[in-house]
Formats: C-alpha cells, sequence, structure tokens
C-alpha cells in the first residue's frame, strides 16, 4: 500500500478538487465554442490552451506529488519537486484565460507574463523531481 506523508496527502485531497473547476472551464469552452458567448479566433484558440494546460498539468501534478514520495529530498528541493508542476498549472492557464481577456481582443494581453513563469516552475519541478529519484 502506497503511504503518503501528511503533506502530500493533503495536496493530492486539494488539486483533486480543483478539478471541480477544470470542469467548468470546459463548460464555458463549450459555450465559446458553440457561439454562445462572442469571441475572436485569437481568443478561442487561447481559451482551449488554457482548459487542456490545466487539465493535463494537473495530472501530471499529481503524479509529481506521488513520486516525490519515493524520493529523500528534503526542504525547498523536495516542495519544488513534489509541487513545481502544480504551480506552473495555475501560472500557465491564468496565463492563457487572463491574457485573452477582453472584447475582440486579437492579440495577448499583459497577464502573458505568466507564461515563462509557470514554464519555468514546470521545468524546476520535472528536473528537481527526476534528479532527485535518479539520486536514489
Amino acid at each position: 500500500m502506497l503511504e503518503l506523508t501528511e503533506a502530500a496527502r493533503t495536496t493530492a485531497g486539494v488539486v483533486l478538487l480543483t478539478v471541480v473547476a477544470i470542469e467548468s472551464g470546459g463548460v464555458f469552452l463549450l459555450r465559446v465554442v458553440g457561439g454562445a458567448v462572442p469571441t475572436t479566433e485569437f481568443q478561442k484558440s487561447f481559451y482551449r490552451a488554457g482548459h487542456a494546460h490545466a487539465g493535463v498539468l494537473v495530472t501530471l501534478g499529481l503524479v509529481c506529488v506521488l513520486l516525490a514520495e519515493a524520493t529523500d529530498l528534503g526542504g525547498f528541493a523536495r516542495w519544488l519537486a513534489a509541487t513545481g508542476v502544480l504551480v506552473g498549472a495555475v501560472l500557465l492557464p491564468a496565463g492563457f484565460f487572463f491574457s485573452a481577456m477582453g472584447r475582440g481582443r486579437t492579440r495577448p494581453g499583459r497577464a502573458a507574463v505568466l507564461f515563462p513563469l509557470g514554464g519555468l516552475a514546470v521545468a524546476a519541478g520535472v528536473v528537481t523531481l527526476g534528479a532527485g529519484l535518479l539520486r536514489g
């Protein structure tokens, strides 16, 4: 049986509850694609990308929480290995959605600054976790 630390169990439980928010994003996306919400082609593509990144990164993030339990990492390195991808799972979709908001928008807004931050969080998390797993 897999035994999780209290922190890992709590993190995984909270993240699983966020799936409801991702589902509500899916409902919004269906309204966009169905024409109920007026959007530009740029906005449609960014909303799709935001929804897809949220789902994929939350799934990968949950795997990282579990795999971090198999390492001997401690302190900030352990936190980064377990939750770096989850931080990216917030930042990247937020960048897509917020930078596309606004009537008639055809180019990303200021929230696009979240893309490199989210990408850095994901990269730092998977590299730290990978190194921690290889180290034994």
